[in-house]
């Protein structure tokens, strides 16, 4: 089931850089917005094939910039 994430919002490819509780935070590129899958973990998954899994609880707040 489509969720209708507002990430689709920044476009079909976005950047995402995610901040961790832990005060770490990590950047993913080229993030085909029409492939998040959210949940407990979200899945996400690049235009070169890598699948991304984000354990929610463990994020504090997430950063979207579109790529196109």
């Amino acid at each position: 089931m489509d969720l209708h994430s507002s990430i689709k919002s920044q476009g079909k490819v976005v950047t995402q850089i995610i901040h961790f509780i832990n005060g770490e935070k990590r950047t993913f590129e080229n993030i085909v917005t029409s492939s998040v899958k959210q949940g407990q973990f979200t899945k996400l998954k690049t235009t070169d094939g890598k699948l991304i899994m984000i354990n929610d609880k463990n994020v504090l707040c997430i950063e979207i910039f579109g790529d196109e």
